[in-house]
């Protein structure tokens, strides 16, 4: 699963590449949880650009008639995702990229659990596959909110969990954002775990030489 990740800086460039005017780099974000609105990318099949949009961490189906009376989970198995009464609409229409710098995972039994934190080698920013949803309740009651795509994990990650947050390559976000692209056949081929050589995993802490200060 991916239940933390951080984003510290918006990735250079990705304002330019994805078409953003005007777009103002948000404030370094350590600990990221579900329950917040994080910052994504998506595209509106009414607006021809992607644009930048805040949502709530933790998804919300549109057909749900109270809000209240569902779970509202922040990952979703990609999977299975296009075959959930839950997720299907979204997998279909409604994908968008959620920027990051790194995610967390735990291992270890409660009370002895350990932090491990993975990024990339380069320790660049990267793009989560996101799917998210319009909910509309009564009156003018509106909650846009999103859920992260995870699968298998790959080498890196293996040691410490069985899932990974799909991470969506530079060369396939049009593709990815493309909310004419409904077909699931047409992006399942993104949904593989990310490379292992790409990916490390850093030592998370505030004392000692090599460990990272995130907080």
């Amino acid at each position: 699963m991916c239940g933390r990740f951080t984003l510290t800086r918006f990735p250079d460039g990705w304002a330019a590449l994805l078409a953003l005017p005007g777009f103002e780099k948000p404030k370094p974000r350590g600990n990221i949880s579900p329950g917040e609105y994080i910052l994504t990318v998506l595209r509106d099949p009414e607006i021809a650009h992607p644009i930048p949009q805040m949502l709530f961490w933790g998804f919300l189906p549109a057909w749900v008639k109270d809000a209240k009376s569902v779970s509202r989970p922040i990952n979703a198995r990609a999977e299975t995702a296009a075959e959930k009464p839950y997720f299907r609409a979204a997998i279909r229409h409604r994908r968008c990229l959620i920027p990051a710098d790194g995610f967390f995972e735990w291992s270890g039994e409660r009370g002895q659990r350990r932090k491990h934190y993975f990024q990339m080698r380069d320790e660049q920013p990267f793009a989560l596959a996101g799917i998210w949803e319009r909910w509309q309740g009564p009156g003018d009651e509106l909650i846009d909110s999103c859920a992260i795509l995870t699968t298998t994990p790959n080498a890196v990650v293996k040691p410490v969990h069985d899932r990974m947050p799909v991470i969506i390559r530079q060369e396939d976000f049009a593709l990815w954002l493309d909310p004419h692209a409904q077909s699931h056949r047409t992006v399942a081929h993104l949904l593989a775990p990310h490379p292992a050589e790409a990916m490390k995993e850093a030592p998370v802490g505030r004392d000692g030489g090599e460990q990272k200060e995130l907080f």
